[in-house]
């Protein structure tokens, strides 16, 4: 070995060394964090018994210090230590002065009994707050932290909760689970089979060799691809996976709420929560449309509720960077009284196009609800459509359906992507602004009314509103889909079917030069499991009829985009 090699070696050594020993100061900055303040110690495997002989199993993080210090609890079906972020995050709380108790939720990893998703964490989490109050060192006072299924966990005790939980911080996630798997009487393919997939891999990484571990992470999108596309949607588990997984198949079965998904619904914990309450909500998060409702909730019953809104979807990575201070600062401020790193404004948001945050009082802000028509010649503007324009049609086929590109979605392909190619199938329409002269914010919800006729009674309309930039670049802003029913729409004397697509919220400047473009069509596989337009029940249908859809916008019909505009 020569000496420039060996010298070489050496630095990146010592360079490694140094990274080690000062990681407290680069976590600190990297995630905007005050300084730490304690050695942290850990206890493993500490075990709570319950009535029908499940034990749940739990790590404590504390600071080695003496003194009197609030707790976290953080419930998670993902492995209290196969989880990384977690075995990261739970010392940062502890070195700033909390007992941090990370749990693995029931029938998951060491908690033993069966894993039932959504159905048992009311009981499971109260038992684990009396639990923590019986602890030697429990000081009184306890918060709930996580994000998505962690934060699901704080909802199911937040609405009677003990006198001890004073704050939680939900993030990218909604106190009900119901609308985002039946989502618009739809099925949230994409979204759940791939959770079904995730959990799955995870049991799977624990039980194989790194190498098979890692072939099966790199093989996730030729196994999850072909069963998005199976039909009936009822067996995709298994396409995907190998085998039937019983949660899955519950979800599609229970085609009417009843029991079985009145266990994972506690959207009335936010009216009634005692609970000070900071949400952290993403533009493309698919939990974004019930994260508002459950803000709205909380504002109607007289709360100050916090509210964040990046422009994240759910996998981005740069959500537990920026709500990591977030987090600290809103636990100071309801667990220690210390209120001075809380920011004055309860709302923040991003400005998508203007790339910057903005604080407000309240959700959604004062704005002017402006209508763009739709024209003739595939043109959207704010004057009324021409009074004998002629209807636009294009044709649905389930048996290819219009793909989702970009959006909601619980994939790395989720966010704003180009819609380009997907704007050159002839099964969706484009209804294009002139450049804009001068800049436009849109911030608040977004709908779209349509006036619409279908061959099939059973059919699906999907709207969405992108950005066209002047190079051709087509960016997704916001969106929505509504599936008929029969109670679905008001129906006009001509035959026509009025209908009102939720195109969730947004806030989004559209610079000068760009334009505004509406997309329309009947569908966005998998996002939404397709429409097969015979009325089967979604999970063993298997055939599909094609179906003629009209789009009216003439002066008697006067479908438009419905914008909130600063």
């Amino acid at each position: 070995m020569g000496k420039r090699t060996l010298v070489g070696i050496l630095g990146l050594g010592l360079t490694g060394w140094g990274l080690f020993q000062a990681r407290r100061q680069i976590f600190r900055h990297w995630f905007h964090l005050p300084p730490v303040q304690y050695a942290v110690g850990v206890e493993r495997g500490l075990r709570l018994a319950l009535p029908d002989d499940v034990t749940l199993v739990a790590d404590h993080y504390f600071p080695k210090a003496e003194g009197d210090f609030p707790t976290i609890l953080i419930r998670t079906p993902y492995g209290r230590k196969l989880g990384a972020a977690l075995v990261f995050i739970a010392p940062r709380f502890a070195e700033r002065g909390y007992h941090v108790i990370i749990q693995d939720t029931r029938g998951r990893f060491d908690s033993t009994g069966q894993f039932d998703p959504f159905r048992t964490e009311a009981e499971d989490g109260h038992a684990t707050l009396d639990w923590i109050a019986q602890q030697p060192w429990f000081n009184g006072v306890i918060g709930m932290w996580g994000q998505s299924y962690l934060g699901f966990v704080q909802w199911a005790v937040a609405g009677d909760p003990p006198p001890a939980l004073k704050a939680i911080m939900p993030i990218i996630t909604a106190s009900q689970f119901v609308s985002l798997i039946r989502a618009d009487s739809s099925f949230a393919l994409d979204t759940m089979l791939r959770w079904t997939f995730m959990v799955d891999t995870i049991d799977f990484l624990r039980k194989r060799t790194f190498a098979s571990a890692l072939l099966r992470l790199l093989r996730t999108e030729q196994l999850v691809a072909p069963a998005l596309q199976h039909l009936p949607i009822g067996e995709a588990d298994a396409v995907a996976i190998g085998t039937p997984v019983s949660f899955y198949r519950d979800w599609l079965d229970h085609q009417i709420y009843d029991h079985y998904w009145k266990a994972m619904d506690h959207r009335d914990a936010p009216g009634r929560t005692p609970t000070a309450v900071h949400l952290i909500a993403g533009w493309y998060d698919i939990f974004l449309r019930d994260q508002l409702a459950d803000y709205a909730a909380l504002r109607a019953a007289g709360k100050r509720p916090y509210l964040t809104i990046g422009p994240w979807f759910h996998l981005d990575t740069d959500i537990a960077r920026s709500s990591l201070g977030e987090s600290l600062a809103w636990f100071d401020a309801h667990l220690k009284n210390d209120q001075r790193h809380l920011r004055p404004d309860p709302v923040r948001i991003y400005v998508m196009g203007a790339d910057e945050w903005r604080d407000m009082e309240e959700w959604p802000p004062p704005t002017r609800e402006t209508r763009y028509y739709l024209q003739s010649g595939r043109q959207l503007a704010p004057t009324q459509p021409d009074a004998h324009a002629p209807p636009d049609q294009y044709r649905y086929n389930p048996a290819d359906p219009t793909p989702s590109i970009g959006g909601p979605l619980m994939n790395p392909g989720g966010g704003p992507r180009d819609n380009r190619t997907l704007e050159m199938r002839s099964d969706l329409l484009c209804y294009t602004t002139e450049p804009l002269h001068a800049d436009l914010e849109v911030i608040g919800n977004v709908d779209l009314e349509l006036y619409v006729r279908s061959t099939l009674k059973h059919a699906d309309f999907f709207g969405r509103l992108c950005d066209l930039h002047p190079d051709g670049q087509s960016i997704n802003i916001c969106d929505g889909l509504l599936r008929l029913e029969a109670d679905r729409g008001e129906p006009q004397p001509d035959g026509t079917l009025r209908i009102v697509i939720n195109m969730w919220a947004t806030a989004h400047r559209f610079r000068r030069g760009h334009c505004l473009r509406l997309q329309i069509a009947g569908g966005a596989h998998p996002r939404w499991s397709r429409n097969l337009g015979t009325g089967e029940p979604i999970a063993t249908g298997t055939a599909g009829v094609i179906a003629e859809q009209s789009i009216y916008h003439d002066s008697m019909h006067p479908s438009a985009l419905v914008l909130p505009i600063i």
